[in-house]
């Protein structure tokens, strides 16, 4: 891997300010700045990326100190940018109500190579990329090395679309940081959306490179250039995946969010509520990527499948890389099913040994995988996930039983459930049943199926929370109870229809009958013995 390199024209930025600022400039006092601030009537400072701020001397900002500055630039374009030619610095100006000009902040842009070593195998998949991450984290740096890459040891037909000269710098002239990338330019920010376009049908690209995304009409731009087999190369206003999927302008570019009402079966299946969110389509970016500081990234190789898990509530670890290339890809991401197999194809295959080779499926995730993944059928999650919490039990809920080590399932619904139980038993999977959705009931199922020692017996009876589905069947438990006892009719309380349907289950499954009676939100249960 080649060494971080830093690069940079800080003389460059030192020549525009006033004398009596630069005097007070120290030699290394800018190697690790972020940026100058200077504010009409106060101090000048330097932000360093720790965060640290160093004063410039004694002597506040005037009025003829920003004009100074501000002859040596060009104009300002109407997002209060300039630059100086040659450099990836940045001007930025802060106006008052009358128009003039009062602050400025110069943005120190530089050129570093090595960034992007530890991603460099997805880089090179021609996969659509994302980066997502705070100002100031590396984004565009990331952008300009990956162009670079693309366009000199790849040989791609690379093309900028540089919104205020931020990847290429300022001037006719693209900063050589890019290669032999081409670069068009953005007058104003307005009409990004429509360069991009213009930079697909004009130049024939393979790659596309934009930073700052943020607007509904670039998003739309941005999958139009992917459904016609362009690699894009870009970032985003947001902090983490989980922002981005939340943000309604910007969430088409993982596959937009959209309000599914699920079947009865269905939610059954997902143990989940009937009105959910799913993803309407295919992302337009294969991979997201979260720049958590400098030297940390995060990233979700497969951004349908991430954007899938959290709309769901699915548990999703992204896999963790350092710049410096010590990364590793976390436990739970790891694919027990996988070596199953390859254990499973030993066995089978013929060997000169004699030796018997027995494989316990059970004692193998034991050893491998103390994280436990459930896969539960007619259960509900709401009650599952609060007794996980309560306990500290080191697991969570799947989505699909092939990823699960074992299966809950409600007996009285498992006889609809016959595909998901042969796919059990196809993996070797334990299944265990509950009779009803209480609290109790699951609590004794789970600490069974996880072989929970005496230790834990402290926390059996863990809290005497009920929720409305659990306190309603516990109420058609006690109705059918006094049917036993010689009652001829017992009528419940109002519930919803999802509800109801339950306690129907419930009392066919005993042997008694029973209506719907009522109107609107009074609408109950009636139940009367089978005549």
């Amino acid at each position: 891997m080649s060494e971080v390199q830093f690069q940079n024209d800080i003389g460059k930025l030192i020549e525009i300010l006033p004398l009596r600022i630069k005097r007070n400039i120290q030699e290394g006092l800018l190697d690790d700045a972020i940026e100058i601030v200077l504010d009409i009537g106060r101090i000048p400072e330097i932000r360093l990326g720790n965060g640290k701020i160093i004063s410039i001397g004694n002597d506040n900002i005037t009025r003829q100190d920003l004009d100074y500055i501000c002859e040596q630039l060009p104009e300002f374009t109407s997002d209060n940018r300039s630059g100086i030619a040659g450099t990836l610095h940045r001007i930025s100006a802060i106006r008052n109500r009358q128009g003039k000009i009062v602050g400025l902040t110069c943005r120190i842009g530089r050129v570093i190579t090595g960034t992007i070593e530890c991603i460099k195998d997805f880089v090179v998949q021609n996969k659509s990329i994302l980066f997502l991450g705070r100002p100031g984290v590396g984004k565009t740096t990331k952008l300009r090395e990956i162009t670079r890459l693309m366009a000199d040891e790849l040989g791609k037909r690379v093309v900028v679309v540089d919104t205020s000269n931020e990847i290429a710098g300022d001037g006719d002239v693209a900063h050589p940081a890019i290669g032999k990338a081409r670069r068009m330019q953005v007058a104003q920010p307005e009409f990004q959306k429509d360069i991009m376009i213009e930079a697909v049908e004009n130049h024939t690209p393979e790659v596309i490179v934009v930073d700052e995304i943020g607007t509904e009409l670039e998003a739309q731009a941005a999958r139009t250039i992917a459904e016609r087999g362009v690699m894009l190369i870009a970032t985003a206003h947001g902090n983490t995946l989980d922002n981005l999927i939340k943000n309604p302008t910007l969430s088409d570019l993982i596959g937009g969010v959209d309000t599914v009402t699920l079947g009865d079966d269905e939610a059954k299946h997902r143990g989940c509520q009937k009105t959910v969110l799913e993803r309407q389509k295919q992302p337009t970016f294969d991979i997201v990527i979260e720049i958590i500081d400098r030297n940390t990234l995060a990233i979700y190789k497969d951004s349908a499948q991430a954007v899938d898990y959290i709309l769901r509530g699915w548990p999703i670890t992204p896999e963790i890389r350092k710049v410096d290339g010590n990364y590793k890809e976390k436990k739970q991401d790891v694919n027990i099913l996988k070596k199953v197999e390859e254990l499973d194809k030993k066995i089978n295959q013929p060997t000169q040994s004699s030796l018997s080779f027995n494989f316990n499926r059970q004692k193998y995730i034991q050893e491998n995988k103390k994280h436990k993944k459930i896969y539960i059928y007619a259960v509900s999650r709401s009650i599952v996930d609060k007794i996980i919490e309560r306990l500290d039990i080191d697991a969570s809920i799947v989505r699909s039983v092939e990823e699960a080590d074992f299966v809950i399932a409600h007996k009285n619904f498992a006889k609809g459930g016959t595909k998901i139980l042969a796919t059990a038993n196809e993996y070797r999977l334990p299944v265990f049943f509950v009779r009803t959705n209480s609290m109790s009931q699951i609590q004794r199922v789970l600490k069974e199926a996880l072989n929970l020692t005496q230790e834990n017996q402290e926390v059996e009876h863990i809290t005497d929370y009920k929720d409305s589905t659990e306190l309603a069947l516990d109420e058609t438990n006690a109705a059918i109870a006094k049917l036993s006892e010689g009652a001829e009719v017992v009528e419940l309380e109002p519930q919803d229809k999802q509800i109801r349907k339950l306690q129907h289950e419930l009392v066919e499954a005993h042997g008694f009958k029973s209506t719907s009676v009522g109107e609107g939100k009074d609408r109950h249960l009636k139940i009367f013995k089978d005549e």
